[in-house]
């Protein structure tokens, strides 16, 4: 075992400073997203799933567990209330019988496309606490050491699928006359037909 290179003091005020922060931070992320959602009677649990299932297109309950950060129970059972709703629909592949995958039903598209492009309806205090540094260094912070903590906690495959979810984000919206609208070419219905 290697010797210890930090104090128990300095690690102590650094697990607490960043638990400080993570909490201070994730209260004005969820009162956001929470008003976001709020108009079409999901909560972030359920927002989240679909989104996963979304940018995954046949992605396992484990799998939305493991991305969505919750319970396998959890994702199972937003996702059993999302499919009553005729927003998700299971099924089995034929050449792996013993998972359970989900996709996003046309449905669910339609709903995922409204709230992208009501997006802007909403406030976001994050976003307006972000601007000052985005008015000064002419972007977004982009939290790389944050990254870095988050990729040696929950592993490389979680970065993919983090950095995945949001390039096909970018893809499937595009911005026009300042209001977000489908990209009509990447907004697909994802089948597990052709899976």
């Amino acid at each position: 075992m290697s010797e210890q290179e930090y104090s128990y003091k300095e690690a102590m005020i650094y697990t607490q400073r960043l638990a400080q922060m993570s909490k201070a931070l994730w209260k004005a992320v969820e009162k956001d997203w929470q008003q976001w959602i709020k108009p079409y009677d999901l909560n972030i649990n359920e927002h989240h799933i679909l989104w996963i299932a979304y940018h995954l297109q046949g992605a396992t309950i484990s799998d939305i567990a493991k991305f969505g950060v919750m319970h396998v129970s959890t994702a199972f059972n937003f996702s059993k209330k999302l499919e009553q709703r005729g927003y998700l629909k299971f099924f089995k592949k034929e050449d792996d019988r013993r998972n359970t995958y989900v996709l996003v039903t046309e449905l669910g598209e339609e709903l995922l496309k409204e709230m992208t492009e009501n997006y802007f309806v909403s406030d976001h205090t994050i976003l307006d606490g972000s601007l000052p540094i985005k008015n000064l260094y002419g972007k977004f912070p982009e939290f790389l050491e944050v990254m870095s903590v988050i990729r040696n906690v929950y592993g490389e495959d979680f970065m993919e699928i983090f950095e995945k979810g949001f390039e096909s984000l970018g893809q499937t919206f595009n911005e026009e006359n300042g209001h977000l609208t489908a990209a009509p070419a990447n907004l697909k219905l994802a089948s597990g037909e052709d899976k």
